[in-house]
């Protein structure tokens, strides 16, 4: 039965900096307990990740990030949303940025503002003023599967660390 630790080989994070970010290595200590373990780069996507390391898709959580505008000033942030949900980025988080329009940031821009590759992208050591809006049912699941900053490697976390990062919001988001 799928877990949210699946058959992968965890250890903690911080012996293991070699396999996350320099930003996420930098930020851990915002996430006390964090577990990391290699995987092939490309079975990153969440689909692919859970099915080849029976990992629960309820047990996974995504992070995307959106960008918005209000009076010429660009908001980003954060979101973290379990992989079974959809987040309601064009009502719960367009309001809680307070922007008139909001979409998920490009690619090269979420990658060169975040330090972060494209599918790794993880909430711990985001820049210091985005906040991140975390759905409930994340904080709720326990043990959760993130991004690690690398297609190579996930990290595991209780989700109530999410809910503890600076810049943290938990909010009802999740369309179910």
């Amino acid at each position: 039965m799928p877990s949210a630790r699946g058959t992968l080989d965890w250890s903690p994070a911080g012996d293991h900096t070699d396999l996350l970010a320099d930003a996420v290595a930098t930020a851990l200590a915002t996430a006390p307990g964090a577990e990391v373990a290699p995987i092939d780069a490309t079975l990153a996507d969440t689909e692919r990740f859970c099915a080849a390391y029976d990992v629960a898709l309820e047990a996974s959580a995504n992070c995307v990030i959106v960008a918005g505008k209000r009076a010429g000033e660009v908001r980003r942030a954060a979101v973290m949303v379990l992989a079974t949900d959809r987040a309601d980025i064009n009502g719960v988080v367009r309001r809680y940025l307070n922007v008139r329009k909001i979409s998920f940031a490009p690619m090269d821009e979420a990658v060169t503002l975040t330090g972060m590759e494209y599918g790794g992208i993880t909430p711990i050591g985001l820049p210091a003023d985005w906040p991140v809006v975390v759905d409930s049912a994340v904080v709720a699941a326990g043990p959760v599967v993130i991004g690690s900053g690398i297609r190579g490697s996930k990290l595991l976390v209780e989700g109530s660390v999410l809910a503890d990062l600076p810049t943290a919001e938990v909010l009802d988001l999740a369309q179910r």
